[in-house]
Parts: structure tokens; C-alpha cells; sequence
């Protein structure tokens, strides 16, 4: 074995707590205008209900995602998430371009990764080795 094969365990809780606060971040944002980010929804026709079912994924799931409670499935969640978002909002605006879909598509990548492995060791999972200090 590599030695830095045991840095694994490392990287995916840098990688869930990264997801996680961006989650947070994001959701913050949406709780403090729900109003405007109802709006936009309505925008990109999608029913204004829907921002409440986003804002809760984003804050409340960013939470768990960095404590490690159901972090797989949340990652997942987080990554169709995103996916919707390039489709309806990024993609028109390329790739690099302000608002494009580059920063989207990390995310992607972030929660489908995490939707793989797990989220590392380090956190309160339950189920099959889950919890702190899991082998």
C-alpha cells in the first residue's frame, strides 16, 4: 500500500465538508430571499413550491452532509441538483463565462463522488460502518 492511500479517509472529509459548507452557503442565500428565489423558480418554470424543497436540501442537507448524517444520500440529491441547474440555468452561458457551468459541474462531481465512497470515517452515519472511527 501507498502511504498516501491512508490520506482516503482524509480527503473525503475534506470533500464532504467543502460540499457541505458550499451547500450551507447556498442555502443561506436562499433562505434570506425566499421570496426572490420563489420568483425565480417561477422563472425557469418550475413551481414556486420548489424553492423550500431546495433551500431546505442546500442548508439543512449541507449540515449533514459536513456532520456526515446521510451524506450519501444528500451528495447524491446535491448532485441531481446541480445537474438540473446547468440544464436550466448554466449550460446557455458556456462553460467559463460568468454564471457558465463550470462551478456546477465541480459540484457534480463532488456529490457523485461522495454518492460513491461515502463520506469518509469521520462522522455520525448510521447504518454498516457508519460513525466515528469507522474502519
Amino acid at each position: 500500500m501507498h502511504w498516501f492511500n491512508r490520506l482516503q479517509p482524509l480527503a473525503l472529509l475534506v470533500l464532504r465538508v467543502v460540499l457541505g459548507a458550499i451547500m450551507i452557503a447556498h442555502g443561506y442565500q436562499k433562505v434570506s430571499g425566499i421570496h426572490g428565489t420563489q420568483h425565480f423558480f417561477g422563472t425557469l418554470g418550475l413551481p414556486a413550491r420548489m424553492a423550500y424543497l431546495i433551500t431546505a436540501l442546500e442548508f439543512i442537507g449541507g449540515i449533514a452532509i459536513v456532520l456526515g448524517v446521510f451524506e450519501r444520500f444528500l451528495a447524491g440529491a446535491f448532485a441531481i441538483e446541480m445537474l438540473t441547474a446547468i440544464w436550466k440555468v448554466h449550460y446557455p452561458k458556456g462553460f467559463t463565462a460568468p454564471g457558465g457551468y463550470e462551478f456546477p459541474l465541480s459540484l457534480v462531481a463532488i456529490g457523485f463522488t461522495l454518492l460513491c465512497f461515502g463520506g469518509g470515517p469521520w462522522g455520525f452515519s448510521f447504518g454498516k460502518g457508519g460513525g466515528w472511527g469507522k474502519k
